[in-house]
Order: C-alpha cells, then structure tokens, then sequence
C-alpha cells in the first residue's frame, strides 16, 4: 500500500518549494498523511492485521516527529500544514 507516483507528484508539487522538493518536512508529511489514510482504511476491513498495524503506529510515529519539528521551527507555517491537511493538533 504506497502512494502512487502521480499522487506523490502532485502533493510534492502542492507542498514543497520546487516540484522535486521531496526532502521538505512539510512534503514528507503529506506523504505519509496518504500512507496512514490507506493504512487506516485497509484495517477497517482488516482488524486482526497485526503486522500492518504495527507499521500503521511507526508511520504514525514518524508523522508526529517531523509535526514537533516544523512546530518548533514556524509555528504559522505547522498550523496552515495541519489545517490544509486535516490533522488534529496534538503535538506538545
């Protein structure tokens, strides 16, 4: 379950300064707000999956990481990241 070279594209474009920019946080975590949505919609069907699961939470974990770094770095752009991408601001 990955992210399709268009859709990879297009949120690289959306996301990052130059349309290669794949090394910008805020790309990377659009990236893998795709990969946990896939992810989450597999084990609605899925429950006993423990081994996506399990890749679920460190994708999860990832995510949250590079949040706390964009926060700790510009506090607006962190918060127009999480509005246009529809995350819940949890990040301490």
């Amino acid at each position: 379950m990955t992210v399709s070279k268009e859709r990879k594209a297009e949120l690289t474009a959306q996301f990052g300064n130059t349309p290669v920019d794949t090394g910008n946080p805020k790309v990377q975590v659009a990236i893998l707000t795709e990969r946990i949505k896939e992810l989450t919609e597999h084990m609605k069907s899925h429950q006993k999956d423990f081994h996506t699961r399990r890749g679920l939470l460190m994708l999860v974990g990832r995510r949250r990481r590079l949040l706390s770094y964009i926060k700790k770095n510009d506090i607006f752009e962190y918060r127009a990241l999480i509005k246009e991408l529809g995350i819940r601001d949890n990040i301490q």
